[in-house]
């Protein structure tokens, strides 16, 4: 009845007022989603296909640890020793990194897409800990997405990926084993026999045989940097594979039975990257869902442009910038060229062009690199009610005794204000 009555707090919003609109967009929830399937069935790679087209935060173990080390936080500097020391980062302490990161600004207005929870690891919690994590977020996830692939598919699949020495990137048994590739030429070729004319056939003939010897010379020169990698070994891979049926399956399908069956995505995880990567975005379509609204910085580095400027010119100027349809110019916000953030915190900073952002259709000025960052992660806190308004001071003049002293106390006490002595 609770969740019932939080889904139509804020049911409907009039779509020809703009500002209920953005209000209602403001106070809607990032779209979130989890992926689900077995060791090796591509949960990765959708998921960052995913996030690079629906806007949301990608949380995983690697690119939370990137995230602090990069940032040079104390938790940062601790992983890297750890790190360089040859020391294993504990499950514990990863999994408390990834729980600040869904509480984060930035997850709170982009939303999240995880795939590493529940995971095979027992040694922080066990599997009903894990679902009970996942169903008390804060944030509970809108779409389950569940990627299924036969065992013996599976297995032979990731058992024949290689991994270049130096690049590190993944090679399929497709792109380096010399049987699969001249099996396929000739599938290929005898396909392309029928209704063909002699001489277009001999010609075509002439351009795949090129073509199938610059692959197979590329093949030559790939095989001696190909390695394969311990968790790519078939033994390895079955026995991932049958501790992901025996700890994980029951628990995940009984999460998937309780959502609502509308946002559960099954995918055939035989299908290529980019096959199941469509298949969700034309789901997503159907439903009722929003994607994050990104903020735009209007001015480029290269471009220059004086802050004394008059603020009519300001706005006719940046209005211009990186439309998003033709004819489209961006609207001044109702701060002008007053800094949001500042306004939050209670002061009174003009607006730099050289930190201008579009979000929503609207123009916002703010006034410094760190403003800046703090509003591109999360705008929703200083754009929802309370408004940011700048403080009211009011002066009160009067002979000695005349009760300004009183006056000012009184309109303080009423306005939850702040009344100053006068010193004079």
């Amino acid at each position: 009845m609770d969740s019932a009555e939080k889904k139509e707090e804020y049911p409907f919003a009039d779509i020809f007022n703009e500002d209920e609109m953005e209000r209602n967009f403001l106070l809607s929830k990032p779209t979130c989603f989890i992926v689900f399937g077995k060791p090796g069935t591509g949960k990765t790679t959708l998921a960052r296909n995913i996030a690079q087209a629906w806007k949301c935060i990608r949380v995983e173990a690697l690119s939370v640890l990137e995230e602090h080390i990069a940032s040079e936080t104390e938790t940062g500097t601790m992983l890297q020793s750890m790190l360089v020391s040859g020391h294993s980062i504990p499950d514990e302490l990863i999994t408390k990194l990834i729980l600040e990161k869904l509480k984060s600004p930035e997850v709170s207005h982009f939303g999240y897409i995880i795939t590493e929870i529940p995971s095979l690891s027992q040694d922080t919690m066990n599997t009903l800990k894990q679902v009970e994590f996942i169903k008390n977020l804060e944030l509970q996830p809108d779409v389950i997405i569940n990627i299924k692939r036969g065992d013996y598919d599976l297995c032979q699949r990731i058992s024949g990926q290689r991994q270049h020495s130096t690049t590190g990137y993944i090679y399929s048994r497709e792109q380096w084993d010399p049987e699969i590739i001249e099996s396929r030429r000739k599938r290929k070729k005898d396909s392309a026999k029928d209704g063909k004319v002699e001489e277009e056939e001999e010609e075509e003939e002439q351009e795949e045989e090129e073509a199938y010897m610059a692959e197979m010379q590329m093949v030559t020169e790939l095989l001696q940097y190909l390695v394969q990698r311990p968790e790519d070994y078939l033994e390895n891979i079955e026995n991932a594979v049958k501790l992901y049926k025996d700890i994980l399956l029951h628990s995940l399908e009984e999460v998937m039975a309780e959502h609502d069956p509308q946002y559960l995505i099954e995918l055939d995880g035989n299908k290529s990257p980019e096959e199941l990567f469509l298949t969700v975005i034309e789901r997503l379509k159907y439903l009722n869902l929003r994607r994050a609204a990104i903020v735009t910085k209007l001015q480029s580095t290269e471009e220059e442009m004086n802050d004394i400027i008059d603020t009519e010119e300001l706005f006719r100027t940046l209005g211009s910038y990186k439309l998003i349809a033709p004819r489209y110019r961006w609207h001044r916000s109702r701060w002008a060229r007053s800094c949001p953030i500042s306004l939050k915190e209670g002061n009174i900073y003009s607006g730099s062009a050289d930190f201008a952002v579009s979000f929503l259709g609207k123009i916002y000025c703010l006034s410094s690199e760190e403003t800046l960052k703090l509003f591109s992660l999360n705008p929703r806190p200083c754009l929802l009610p309370p408004m940011p308004i700048p403080p009211c001071k009011i002066f009160i003049f009067g002979p000695r005794s005349s009760g300004r002293t009183t006056l000012g106390s009184l309109i303080a006490e009423y306005f939850k204000g702040k009344a100053l002595l006068d010193l004079s």
